[in-house]
């Protein structure tokens, strides 16, 4: 796959939709080589594929900056809880797991209310969906959570007085973040997981034909 030609929107649509649940990569592999980029086409297919590549070591080390920001502060750590669930609201596959674990969950208690937990049916033309399917978290549309979540976290945020040390704390993750994917040398690993994803995506738009 050749990073450089891939955009900003494609990086963050491919980020939506794969699947956030694999664990993160080693410590041993996240800190292993680092060396300076050669040009810029070169940093910038480099960051592209580390920001794929560890993209849960990433988000672990945002979440872990911003909980040490607020360590004294239990209203601001469960502000931070409630942004980052917003935020892993985005993303597909994080999303229908999170329905499902707390739907199985609550179907142990009451089934006729897990029943109308469950997502409504996307209606079949011709074998292929009519449109395009959306998302649904406990049989509600993905947007209801993150913007209940979102503005119970902001009302935190607010309470806490901490408002300007996330904006500091998230600032410093963020820079530590793009720092790493700077320079952080590309493995085989890398190249063979981009290879894998890209064979994927062909073979999820051939199935679709």
């Amino acid at each position: 796959m050749d990073w450089g030609s891939v955009t900003a929107e494609d990086l963050m649509d491919a980020l939506r939709e794969v699947d956030w649940s694999s664990p993160p990569r080693p410590f041993s592999e996240f800190f292993s080589r680092f060396t300076l980029p050669r040009s810029f086409p070169k940093w910038n297919s480099r960051l592209k594929c580390n920001l794929y590549y560890y993209r849960t070591n990433y988000f672990i080390l945002v979440v872990v900056i911003l909980g040490l920001g607020f360590v004294r502060r239990p209203l601001a750590l469960i502000a931070a809880a409630l942004t980052a669930l917003s935020i892993a609201f985005l993303n597909d596959s994080f999303a229908g797991t999170f329905s499902e674990k707390v739907t199985r969950t609550v179907r142990r208690v009451s089934p006729h209310l897990a029943a109308k937990m469950r997502p409504p049916l996307t209606p079949v033309i011709r074998g292929r969906p009519s449109a395009k399917r959306a998302i649904y978290i406990c049989g509600r549309r993905r947007w209801v959570f993150v913007s209940i979540f979102s503005t119970v976290s902001i009302l935190l945020w607010l309470l806490s007085c901490g408002l300007l040390i996330v904006l500091w704390a998230f600032s410093i993750g963020l820079l530590a973040t793009v720092l790493h994917a700077s320079f952080r040398t590309p493995n085989l690993k890398a190249r063979l997981n981009t290879f894998r994803e890209e064979f994927r995506q062909v073979w999820r738009n051939y199935s679709d034909l």
